[in-house]
């Protein structure tokens, strides 16, 4: 999930913890930087 907090762009989890908030997970300056960086999240989350 990216969400745009103070004119950059922030990646969270997509799931909740416990307490019901999302991991931040990294803060980019451009959306680009943010897909790019949630699509290595997912490659290695995946890979065992």
């Amino acid at each position: 999930m990216i969400k745009q907090v103070g004119g950059k762009y922030r990646l969270y989890s997509r799931k909740k913890n416990a307490q019901g908030k999302r991991k931040n997970l990294g803060t980019f300056d451009t959306r680009e930087a943010a897909e790019k960086h949630e699509r290595q999240v997912q490659y290695f989350k995946r890979r065992g």
